[in-house]
């Protein structure tokens, strides 16, 4: 059995509520409504969990390069958006509907929706190409189709929700281009971005404008609760980024890839708002897909909730020294995981991991995900009964699927 240190489950919420009172929760989102699910995280230019692999510019080096006009001495953009277009594709899913009152009990696959894809990389007879999971999701079959227009069909090698990333398959007999991935830590505010992709249906869409910030952090919502999971870092763009771009290419004028576009908040009153996960941020992620079909990050078994999510009269019963303002409740601690283990218990107040104070849930994961890895011992100092307790947690890992 694998764990998930996840937010706690409509079935526990439903418990605690029980266990002290009754009363209802919300989280208003300061980002607004966002298309898509934008499933994307990490603060850091690596990944601790998928064992600090990456995939180096060799691996994946492209034959999309900027075209220069001699004369000038300056990039042709035109030129490079022509070559740039032909590793974007269209990745179409389809999933399987029953009509409850038709004679086929088994159902009929029909498309379900559809988004962009980048081909960034040719092994053997196979192309990969790189999108974003909420494109995938749920699909009982994967077409990807082609700058041409033909269509072939594709293979899932893997996923993860929490990035919003995809890696899927094609037959890589008729391609002849992949991207280059650039460098998205060395982009600057101001620097030209050009997103290309298949919104609203328009095949090899092509929209230009900015960098308006290469590290914009968003809070995400990855269970649909309503409250923070997440702060994700993305570059933010004013270049048009509308449904059907999610998992297309952010370029930068030399014709390289330094974003996977996500989404556009989706507010009447919001122009010019587009996101795309950082190059750098998705490397390592693409790279633990091809290699398990997974990203395994370091867990210690338990579901969380932040004390601001905790109504004061629950607080109370905790017993709390008043100087304890934040910290994350174990809402959950499965059983034989790490945590109980280590002797952790449910309603257990954490309020650090090692020398590094946890005000809330977002930081509970963050410091996790991005200074353990799987293995590694750390400790949790956290409040029982108003009492304080140290215990040593051996890490495990977990999956997609848990």
């Amino acid at each position: 059995m694998g764990y998930y240190d996840q937010p706690e489950t409509n079935e526990t919420r439903t418990e605690i509520v029980k266990s002290k009172s009754k009363k209802g929760y919300f989280f208003t989102g300061v980002v607004g409504a966002v298309i898509g699910a934008v499933t994307i995280s990490v603060a850091a230019p690596y990944m601790p969990w998928v064992n600090n692999s990456v995939v180096s510019q060799s691996k994946v080096q492209g034959t999309v390069v900027p075209v220069v006009n001699k004369t000038k001495g300056e990039t042709d953009l035109p030129g490079m958006i022509e070559g740039a277009k032909e590793v974007v594709v269209g990745v179409i899913n389809f999933q399987k509907s029953v009509d409850p009152f038709s004679a086929d009990p088994q159902g009929q696959e029909s498309e379900a929706g559809s988004g962009s894809g980048v081909i960034y990389k040719k092994v053997g007879n196979k192309a990969l190409v790189v999108t974003n999971n909420h494109v995938v999701d749920g699909a009982n079959k994967l077409e990807v189709k082609l700058s041409n227009g033909t269509k072939v069909e594709a293979k899932l090698v893997g996923k993860d929700p929490w990035l919003d990333l995809a890696v899927v398959e094609i037959d890589g007999k008729n391609i002849n281009k992949v991207a280059t991935l650039g460098n998205s830590d060395k982009i600057r505010a101001g620097e030209s971005a050009i997103a290309i992709g298949n919104p609203l249906g328009f095949d090899g869409s092509v929209t230009e404008g900015i960098i308006s910030s290469k590290d914009r952090e968003i809070p995400v919502d990855i269970n649909g609760d309503k409250r923070p999971d997440w702060q994700a870092q993305v570059i933010q763009t004013d270049a048009a980024i509308n449904p059907g771009n999610s998992g297309g290419a952010l370029f930068n004028q030399n014709g390289e890839v330094i974003g996977i576009n996500s989404s556009k908040i989706a507010q009447q009153e919001v122009e010019g708002i587009g996101f795309a996960i950082p190059v750098n941020v998705a490397k390592p992620v693409i790279d633990a897909l091809e290699k398990y079909g997974e990203v395994k990050r370091p867990v210690m078994g338990v579901g969380v909730r932040g004390l601001e999510e905790i109504p004061s009269y629950a607080l109370s019963q905790l017993k709390l020294p008043k100087d304890i303002t934040g910290g994350v409740l174990l809402a959950q601690v499965e059983p034989a995981s790490p945590a109980e283990k280590a002797g952790l218990q449910k309603y257990d107040i954490v309020v650090g991991f090692d020398d590094q104070k946890i005000e809330n849930a977002v930081q509970f994961r963050k410091y996790l995900y991005e200074k353990k890895k799987v293995g590694d011992k750390i400790e949790v100092t956290a409040y029982r009964n108003g009492e304080k307790i140290k215990k040593t947690v051996t890490l495990a890992a977990t999956t997609n699927s848990n």
